[in-house]
């Protein structure tokens, strides 16, 4: 629902009520921004124990952060900023401990639909493993450029605050992850000829898990919000 027109408070309006001391503002910013965040995380790390703990740790530092917030963007830009950067320190740290990014099966079931899995068809659910190693092959820059930009249908520019780089870069991450791709995926859509194949994920489709529920978190670990049911949904491991 749109804030202005229900009366709500606007995003920017909680977090300063949230420094000012109010206990449930940055819950009430969790509650609205947190699926979002969790599809970013889990598209752009392919492991859902990974994608938890980086939406906690984006969402505690947020929590800290708060009073530094200086109102150039838009609260939500600042949320996803925080996350990208958290999912991207997780991606590099377990690209120097293994050789192969997701390349476990059971953590490629709900890359590309959160909210599916258990009865989608078997058929779909190949697609999806097939499209989540495909992009477990691109750099962690690229991969996070390309979740924004292809599977979350941010504009171009929009990527490029939340990732906190010139538009270009954005592009060309994009069109270099594109074209590692497509010799990928191109068997793919000779295989799936459903209006709605999985495949729309890489090439500009708008996001499509809207619905998609980040695990209950059990609370910040570290001196993270007075309200523990702020993080509750955020990510994290009990």
């Amino acid at each position: 629902m749109d804030e202005a027109i229900s009366g709500a408070p606007d995003d920017a309006e909680l977090l300063t009520a949230h420094v000012g001391g109010d206990p449930d503002a940055f819950a009430e910013l969790v509650r609205r921004h947190r699926d979002r965040l969790w599809a970013v995380a889990i598209r752009t790390l392919g492991d859902r124990e990974e994608a938890a703990d980086a939406v906690q740790d984006a969402l505690v530092s947020a929590y800290r952060r708060a009073h530094t917030f200086q109102g150039r963007s838009a609260v939500t830009t600042w949320l996803h900023r925080i996350t990208v950067n958290a999912c991207l320190d997780r991606a590099r740290k377990a690209a120097s401990r293994r050789t192969s990014p997701m390349d476990d099966p059971e953590r490629l079931e709900q890359v590309l639909e959160p909210h599916e899995s258990a009865s989608a068809p078997a058929e779909r659910g190949d697609l999806r493993r097939q499209l989540a190693e495909a992009l477990a092959t691109l750099a962690p820059d690229q991969r996070a450029a390309l979740v924004l930009v292809d599977m979350q249908g941010y504009p171009v520019a929009e990527a490029a605050r939340i990732l906190g780089v010139p538009t270009g870069t954005v592009k060309s991450r994009c069109a270099r992850g594109r074209a590692r791709l497509l010799p990928l995926v191109t068997h793919l859509r000779a295989d799936s000829a459903a209006p709605d194949r999985d495949n729309d994920a890489v090439g500009g489709g708008r996001n499509r898990t809207q619905g998609a529920s980040v695990p209950p978190a059990a609370g910040p670990r570290d001196q993270g919000p007075a309200n523990s049911a702020a993080m509750k949904g955020g990510g994290g491991r009990a």
